[in-house]
């Protein structure tokens, strides 16, 4: 990504989903984790790079009938001692609906962030501003997702977006940072293996200093494949 400040960021987020056999209220119980890896440079000033914070999360997909799916996951995204992560351990709560018929792929996906620690002793990746630019600022945040694609044999062309939002401000100097972008996503199947690409842009932003530009890769590898699909699993994305 790029923005005026001459930031790049590098993201990689391998991502490990189980749907289990089992049910729950009628709904298929699914177990994801998450290990992203992040650098982020300024232009002829600054590289960091490292862990960003875990996710582990269970959830669960109800097959609601005519091709459409509700979702909801509950889990946290762990604390770690990386510049490049928040200095926080963070509640993730996802509902996601979903309509996967006549080759379409029309997804919603609207995710809460509750921290559990607002304001640390440690800057990581969200330094608190001046008074306490030494301590980390943690808001709490809202991101929605929208997906709308159809398929044309193996091919799959559409349209994403997202929206993200502070919901709190950690201390009263805190700036609220608030963006919504918007873009294009081509996708191809190999049998079971499926490739994505998706190219966002801001249309507006708020406190993050400039407009960003995203280019976004995605493989799916199925390492076993059961008698019944899952609901369809909308883009992941949280506030960073």
């Amino acid at each position: 990504t790029g923005n005026p400040a001459g930031t790049s960021l590098g993201v990689d987020i391998p991502v490990l989903a189980w749907s289990t056999p089992w049910t729950i209220f009628g709904g298929r119980v699914q177990f994801l984790i998450a290990g992203p890896l992040v650098e982020v440079g300024v232009h002829k000033t600054t590289y960091l790079r490292g862990v960003y914070n875990p996710l582990v999360s269970g959830q669960l997909a109800w097959d609601l009938g005519n091709n459409w799916g509700f979702s909801y996951l509950l889990g946290a995204y762990l604390d770690v001692n990386s510049e490049v992560a928040w200095s926080s351990t963070s509640l993730n709560q996802r509902f996601a609906l979903s309509y996967t018929g006549n080759q379409l792929n029309l997804t919603a996906n609207v995710i809460w962030g509750t921290q559990l620690n607002h304001v640390t002793g440690n800057t990581q990746l969200s330094p608190c501003p001046a008074p306490l630019a030494l301590n980390g600022c943690n808001p709490d945040f809202l991101n929605v997702d929208l997906t709308a694609t159809r398929k044309f044999g193996d091919w799959e062309f559409g349209v994403v977006a997202f929206g993200s939002t502070d919901l709190t401000s950690p201390i009263e100097a805190y700036a609220k940072q608030s963006q919504i972008a918007v873009g294009g996503l081509i996708g191809k199947s190999f049998g079971g293996l499926i490739l994505q690409t998706y190219l966002t842009t801001d249309v507006y932003e708020k406190n993050y200093g400039g407009h960003d530009t995203r280019l976004w890769g995605r493989v799916i590898i199925p390492l076993w494949a059961p008698l019944a699909a899952p609901a369809a699993t909308p883009m992941m994305y949280r506030k960073g």
